[in-house]
């Protein structure tokens, strides 16, 4: 039998945007250190737009009287990619992990020293969107890649964002956002990933049925420790203060 590395999955419900960023950093150093084994972190967001590094101010459309009206917050943040929503409804997922075979490690020739490790972002994008793409398929629904985008789509609209940052170490955090039972109209406020031309879609809203964020997160779990090698240990919480504080 292969012993598989272990991956805490931690369910934390809905979560303040800037509380869980500050979370992330925290589990990022801790893990860098070799404190913790890698954590995937799984829960919800009140209305939040972000930027990314590569986000542009003018794909965020909805005026600021309108977001104070709505309740929705902006921050400007360290993963990749442009403008995107989250919300209520919606599953949020940050992989706090060692990207392990996608890293290289070396020396450097002139030096002898250790080489920082690179870490190969888009296989580790794949590989995300693997674990969305086969997360679908428990719901009877396809999937699917699309050339030149990063993220899951499903009839051409997109269903998953991902946005992701690596440390020097080769550690994650940031990650992906899957439109369960969301609120789709906050989607008009901005440009999704400063993309003009594609609509959204969400997983309620293609079954026609009622889908539930806890049938989701239990989806995604399981995929990821099938994509990633990893054996999933559920440490599903019903309070984030533990986490949080």
């Amino acid at each position: 039998m292969i012993c598989m590395p272990a991956c805490s999955v931690i369910r934390l419900g809905v979560v303040d945007y800037a509380q869980a960023w500050e979370l992330q950093k925290r589990l990022v150093a801790a893990r860098t250190e070799g404190r913790i084994e890698d954590v995937l972190l799984l829960l919800e967001h009140p209305h939040t737009y972000t930027l990314g590094r590569s986000g542009k101010i003018e794909h965020l459309l909805m005026s600021e009287a309108e977001r104070q009206t709505r309740g929705v917050t902006v921050h400007w943040v360290d993963r990749g990619g442009d403008i995107t929503y989250h919300g209520p409804g919606q599953l949020v997922g940050y992989p706090i992990i060692s990207v392990g075979s996608h890293t290289v490690h070396g020396v450097e020739p002139s030096t002898g020293r250790d080489r920082i490790p690179q870490a190969d972002y888009v296989r580790y994008l794949r590989d995300l969107e693997e674990v969305l793409i086969r997360a679908l398929t428990a719901f009877g629904v396809r999937g699917e890649r699309v050339a030149g985008y990063t993220g899951v789509w499903v009839d051409g609209k997109k269903i998953a964002a991902i946005g992701v940052k690596v440390n020097a170490q080769g550690i994650s955090s940031h990650g992906f956002a899957l439109n369960v039972c969301t609120d789709l109209s906050y989607f008009a406020g901005i440009v999704p990933c400063g993309i003009h031309d594609r609509g959204v879609t969400s997983l309620d809203r293609l079954l026609g049925r009622p889908v539930t964020v806890d049938e989701a997160a239990q989806a995604v779990a399981a995929s990821f420790g099938q994509v990633f090698r990893l054996e999933m240990q559920p440490e599903w919480s019903s309070s984030a203060t533990i986490w949080l504080r």
